[in-house]
């Protein structure tokens, strides 16, 4: 039986992939980076609340936007050895979060990404 979308859940979705269809690469960039703060945020927030399902689905949804990123970082050295290494270092923090939460850390991956993702797009 497939799992029923909550309207919100549902609404995010189509939003996410309207905004994905016709995006340039630096687009895309951006909207994994929004993807992974908003879902970063959505686990922390369903973690209080003691919604363990949308906990969950909050930190799949962010290991789906950090899989994304890897896949779009070229090469192996200077810029991209950077970003692999923090994309794989964001991984493990939300894997690790999947087997214990930890809000804190969470949250300061959530904001790490939110001020790169403001960077990227050239504010500060």
């Amino acid at each position: 039986m497939r799992r029923q979308l909550s309207p919100v859940e549902a609404y995010r979705r189509v939003d996410f992939d309207a905004r994905v269809t016709g995006a340039g690469p630096a687009e895309l960039v951006h909207l994994c980076y929004e993807h992974l703060v908003a879902a970063l945020g959505t686990a922390v927030h369903a973690d209080r609340g003691g919604d363990n399902g949308l906990k969950s689905r909050s930190l799949t949804r962010a290991l789906t936007a950090i899989t994304a990123l890897q896949l779009g970082v070229s090469g192996e050295d200077g810029v991209a050895a950077a970003l692999n290494q923090l994309y794989e270092a964001a991984r493990r923090t939300v894997l690790d979060s999947a087997v214990s939460f930890d809000a804190r850390r969470i949250e300061m991956l959530r904001s790490d990404f939110a001020e790169i993702g403001r960077a990227l797009m050239g504010h500060h």
